[in-house]
């Protein structure tokens, strides 16, 4: 299972320092993502920030309940103005790509809804807003990917139609004190996979489905050094992974944002995972699926 979070400059709003690389190349990264998953025929979970349905908006969202200045950097304007804020024609491009690809959201505008300070009637606007918008397009959310995988407002959900959510990924023997070095030794020469995880069926109707890897988990100098010296350790764990699911049962669950795709130790580290998840599809029964699949079968 892959999900995607697709942002655009909602996923850095709000935040204090804005990875200007990140946000030019989040367009392009959408498309080669796209490209990517025709060529290996696998169909993914877009979780879509669900302000990139817009067209055009005020940048004020009056009467949308938020946090205290939470649209102060929304430029408002159309998306001929600014197409860092909007995206109709990617989300068509996923739409009408040629994999049955899943298109959930991760909220309106990005809200995490684990904070303390987002009220229910704060994610409730969210919620709906989404759905909204969605249902505008002839579309129905099952799936929600919370921003920063802060969960919160569970209770929410199915009044709103969603059936499943990604949840936390588990702990792993190097978390804790010692975790950047433990990681490092992890990825570059251990011999344990990443976690399969089991969804599970919460007291409200809903389908956890954690998350195991974050493709882009090893990056900066660090990252940087193991690929040199011992080859993309992040593919290495994934390619782990997908062995551990052919074999076993449980999901094996990837996520990752098209920003990060940068430069040429990311297209490759793509071309790497997803050609080996077709392979060992082709070779085994090991099924590719989206969340919303999944959650229906848990349901069922």
């Amino acid at each position: 299972m892959i999900s995607v979070d697709a942002e655009l400059a909602w996923g850095f709003h709000d935040l204090k320092s804005i990875p200007r690389k990140r946000i030019e190349n989040a367009r392009s990264g959408w498309h080669h993502l796209l490209q990517v998953f025709s060529r290996f025929k696998i169909p993914a979970t877009w979780a879509i920030v669900d302000h990139l349905f817009l067209n055009y908006c005020d940048g004020a969202h009056s009467g949308h309940p938020s946090l205290p200045d939470w649209f102060r950097r929304d430029p408002g304007g159309t998306l001929s103005e600014d197409q860092t804020w909007y995206g109709p024609d990617l989300i068509e491009a996923v739409r009408t790509s040629d994999v049955d690809h899943e298109i959930g959201s991760h909220t309106f505008s990005h809200v995490e809804f684990g904070r303390g300070d987002v009220t229910e009637e704060i994610a409730a606007a969210e919620l709906q807003r989404s759905v909204e918008l969605a249902a505008a397009e002839g579309l129905e959310l099952d799936s929600l990917v919370f921003p920063r995988n802060n969960v919160g407002h569970l209770d929410l959900l199915p009044e709103y139609g969603f059936t499943c959510y990604r949840g936390v990924e588990p702990k792993r023997w190097f978390d804790g004190r010692f975790r950047r070095p433990g990681k490092l030794l992890a990825y570059n020469f251990g011999r344990s996979p990443p976690p399969l995880v089991t969804p599970d069926v919460d007291q409200r109707g809903l389908v956890d489905i954690p998350a195991s890897l974050y493709l882009f988990s090893l990056e900066g100098v660090a990252g940087a050094a193991s690929r040199v010296m011992f080859g993309d350790p992040v593919v290495r764990q994934a390619r782990m992974g997908v062995d551990e699911a052919a074999r076993s049962d449980g999901v094996f669950h990837l996520w990752l944002h098209p920003n990060n795709i940068l430069d040429r130790a990311d297209v490759e580290r793509l071309d790497a995972v997803f050609g080996y998840v077709r392979q060992r599809a082709d070779e085994t029964d090991l099924r590719i699926e989206t969340m919303g699949t999944v959650a229906r079968r848990y349901l069922s």
